[in-house]
């Protein structure tokens, strides 16, 4: 892009040029006038005194002798004008002056910061770049290690770490400027280059796993593990069909069962590619094949998990229920409370009668549910008193993160920015309620782009 400076520079060369040649012009009618003058003397002399033509002959000697001066004036002025324009002409040509602030001129200053916007739109695409970078470097790992063994993926797994530090601190930035601390677009810049640096280590170390399995000169050992996964997978799917499935997993085990066919197309196609002796095509469908097969073990992992921890929350409900009145107990020591901690306390009593009435109807209820609304309601009035209530929090938070990990692992191609920042927070926090609050919110964000933007057919 050619700034109005520069473009202006050679009107104002053309502007000296004519003036050059204006004055030039100028000297040029002064010359032609001081030469006709004294021929129209001489002629008019010659005109009066007719009569004496003999005498005028040496008169034309003396008026040529004349012309000289005038003449040599007129090539001086011609020549200096001439050299005057062709200096100017070089000067304008050649002339490389500084860009004012906000132009463009190469070689000189950089281009101006862009605007905000872009650069937001910038900080978002990085970090969503980069997260699907990592979860889907971390997905290749397990193939791997299943080929070369734990301690040859030592390097990898600290590769993966460092990228996840880069990264949380990429989204620290990012909540803050969200929330307006700071303002400035210092702060996306942030964002960026820590996106960037986490993106070039995952480069470098995917280079080298890829070195490592060289699934290009050998694919069958690979191959055969995959497969072997797959039959594994495709069983435990069968399993959990057959289960009562909870509303956060309504869907999974299709889900699934679309990646294993998935899985199984590029199987085959690797099998396909193998015989035929195209060993890049090979690897690229043997490739595909893991994501597909990762995927569904996400899904199906997911359930079994749920179930667990709903079993083991269903256990833990009676004595948290214990453990809420131990922390509550000292403010029913007689002492009249106002304030917000008299509006707490009535929460966290009304809390724990519902809780009780629930449990006890013999309707069906959600064990995961019913433990959360106990946390919830203590936490703000809890002294540690009691250790059950720390590890139903700590049960609560842990599948709530898991959760909303495996919901953007699935469908990372359609989960925007804001669902990552939220789950990163969720993860560096040590208020286990606040985790568990900030995890959901993640988890409603994730749904909220997956309705938007529909659902991948399978994650990059």
């Amino acid at each position: 892009m050619t700034s109005s400076l520069i473009r202006g520079r050679p009107r104002r060369g053309r502007s000296h040029i004519s003036v050059r040649v204006a004055h030039a012009l100028l000297g040029l009618v002064a010359a032609v006038v001081w030469l006709v003058l004294p021929c129209m003397t001489i002629n008019d002399d010659t005109a009066v005194a007719g009569a004496r033509t003999a005498a005028a002959a040496p008169a034309d000697d003396d008026s040529s002798a004349d012309l000289v001066l005038p003449v040599a004036a007129l090539a001086v002025v011609v020549g200096l004008a001439a050299y005057g324009s062709l200096r100017r002409i070089r000067r304008t040509r050649s002339r490389t002056t500084p860009a004012s602030p906000g132009t463009t001129h190469v070689g000189a200053y950089p281009s101006p910061a862009a605007p905000l916007s872009d650069l937001d739109e910038r900080s978002r695409t990085a970090l969503v770049d980069a997260d699907n970078s990592l979860r889907a470097f971390r997905e290749e790992l397990p193939f791997a290690e299943a080929g070369f063994g734990a301690e040859a993926m030592v390097p990898f797994v600290r590769a993966a770490e460092a990228a996840e530090a880069e990264l949380s601190a990429a989204c620290a930035i990012r909540r803050r400027y969200d929330e307006g601390v700071p303002e400035e677009a210092a702060a996306l810049a942030g964002v960026v280059g820590r996106c960037e640096e986490a993106g070039r280590r995952l480069a470098v170390d995917a280079e080298n796993l890829r070195g490592l399995r060289a699934l290009e000169e050998d694919p069958a050992g690979a191959l055969a593990s995959a497969e072997t996964r797959f039959r594994e997978l495709t069983a435990r799917t069968a399993e959990v069909e057959t289960a009562p499935m909870a509303d956060s997993v309504t869907g999974y085990v299709e889900l699934a069962k679309d990646s294993l066919v998935t899985a199984t197309v590029h199987l085959n196609q690797t099998h396909q590619a193998t015989a035929a002796a195209r060993p890049d095509e090979a690897a690229r469908h043997l490739r595909a094949a893991e994501t597909a097969i990762s995927r569904a073990d996400v899904l199906v992992t997911a359930v079994t998990r749920l179930r667990e921890t709903l079993a083991e929350a269903a256990r833990l409900i009676p004595s948290a229920l214990t453990g809420a009145e131990a922390e509550l107990a000292p403010f029913r020591d007689g002492t009249v409370y106002e304030g917000e901690t008299y509006a707490r306390l009535l929460h966290a009593d009304a809390v724990l009668a519902a809780v009780r009435q629930e449990t006890t109807s013999g309707r069906p209820y959600d064990p995961l549910g019913v433990l959360r609304r106990i946390v919830h309601a203590t936490a703000p009035l809890a002294t540690g008193r009691s250790g059950v209530l720390g590890a139903a929090a700590l049960l609560v938070a842990r599948e709530s993160l898991a959760a909303a990990d495996e919901y953007v692992t699935v469908h990372r191609e359609a989960v925007g920015v804001s669902a990552r920042v939220r789950l990163s927070e969720a993860r560096t926090t040590d208020d286990l309620p606040r985790a568990d609050i900030l995890a959901r919110e993640a988890r409603d964000l994730a749904e909220r782009d997956v309705r938007l933007r529909g659902h991948p057919s399978e994650p990059g």
